[in-house]
């Protein structure tokens, strides 16, 4: 008699679900939204001046002592970070594939896009452009290998040196905008995946979600209009 297929680890089995994706993507996107967030905040530094952003970018690395090493708890954040944002791109993957499974066939008139607003339209694209202009950022200001001008621990310079750079500068502002769509319609829709979802709170969750991206769209793009103004030289 022939022995059954092995079963897979229930976490394998339950994460094979729509709905596990989706709580997927609303936790790992309410990770990335709170490092967003700190980063912009953090970020705003830069116009108190030079000196004010270096020591908070040192603070970021000393952070954790001695209770850890030197940069051990900058280092575990990334790695969260690393999972979130893989977890975050493989759920949204597998949530579009299981989309186009059950309705291979668009819909071929005006009613295509009835239900659904501009910004969730473009959350797969907004978030490949989100993902690529990370990858240029990292490689602007943290590894440098994008900015020939780029000296490590002079992040103010760096900053600067970056955005002077008329093609980076536009870059920046145009993948931001995408952030903001992309944030817009994550944190509107991460609480319907979650189950928490009630008529009398959606118009609480457009403020959220609107304010959200607003505020951080507005800060994001202050910073190379500021260098490209010379409010910030």
């Amino acid at each position: 008699m022939p022995t059954a297929a092995k079963r897979r680890l229930w976490i394998f089995e339950f994460y094979s679900s729509a709905i596990a994706k989706k709580w997927t993507m609303a936790v790992t996107g309410i990770i990335l939204i709170g490092f967003i967030v700190f980063h912009m905040v953090g970020n705003l530094k830069i116009f108190l001046g030079e000196e004010a952003l270096n020591q908070y970018s040192e603070f970021l690395r000393d952070v954790g002592e001695p209770v850890v090493p030197r940069t051990n708890l900058l280092w575990m954040v990334r790695m969260v970070l690393l999972v979130a944002t893989g977890l975050h791109l493989h759920a949204a993957i597998s949530l579009t594939r299981l989309n186009r499974r059950a309705a291979p066939e668009a819909y071929q008139g005006p009613r295509s896009y009835a239900a659904a607003s501009y910004a969730s339209r473009t959350m797969l694209w907004g978030g490949v452009i989100i993902l690529l202009f990370v990858l240029f950022h990292l490689a602007d200001l943290t590894w440098g290998t994008a900015n020939p001008d780029f000296v490590r621990g002079e992040v103010y310079d760096n900053v600067v040196a970056s955005f002077s750079r008329w093609p980076v500068a536009g870059f920046y502002i145009l993948a931001n905008l995408a952030l903001g769509l992309h944030l817009y319609h994550g944190a509107w829709s991460l609480f319907q995946s979650l189950g928490w979802s009630h008529p009398r709170f959606n118009r609480w969750r457009v403020w959220l979600a609107q304010s959200l991206a607003l505020g951080v769209t507005a800060g994001n793009i202050s910073f190379p209009i500021a260098v490209m103004t010379g409010l910030i030289d």
